[in-house]
């Protein structure tokens, strides 16, 4: 039988174990960390509420603060002047909107915060119009995650 000095010491020791295997915490692989050290406030405009929340979980687990959500255009320029997000994730079909359009509205009201356009269609199809565009970069929306978005922000510094 386990005196309670001892319960406590094992107890401890399996938390440790166990917290070694949860990205993010503080015993974890650096690998595993690295999604969750990243700071940035970010707003995700898109005209699809299934994405909206999906995409809005997935951050928010790695370590990215969701400061607010947009659906089309006129409420994205609302909430960054609300908001003042460090990024924005703005889809470049909203509907009867462009992205690109609104991209080009919002780069005027942001100071500094930067845009990375998102899509469900390759990069490929977007690549000469995001160049153009006041965009740091794209990212397709199957691989969106805290460390896609981190790679662009450090190649746009």
């Amino acid at each position: 039988m386990l005196d309670i000095a001892g319960a406590v010491q094992a107890r401890t020791k399996l938390a440790g174990r166990v917290r070694a295997k949860i990205p993010g915490s503080r015993n974890a692989p650096a690998e595993a960390r690295c999604d969750a050290d990243l700071v940035v406030r970010c707003l995700i405009v898109d005209d699809s509420d299934g994405f909206l929340s999906a995409a809005r979980r997935l951050l928010e687990r790695q370590g990215i603060v969701v400061a607010g959500v947009a659906s089309n255009g006129a409420e994205a320029l609302l909430r960054v002047e609300e908001l003042q997000p460090d990024v924005v994730l703005l889809d470049i079909d909203l509907g009867g909107e462009s992205g690109l359009e609104l991209a080009e509205r919002l780069a005027h009201r942001m100071a500094r915060a930067r845009i990375i356009m998102i899509s469900t269609h390759a990069e490929q199809d977007y690549r000469d119009l995001v160049a153009a565009s006041p965009a740091v970069g794209f990212l397709s929306k199957a691989t969106l995650s805290a460390r896609a978005i981190q790679g662009l922000l450090d190649n746009a510094a």
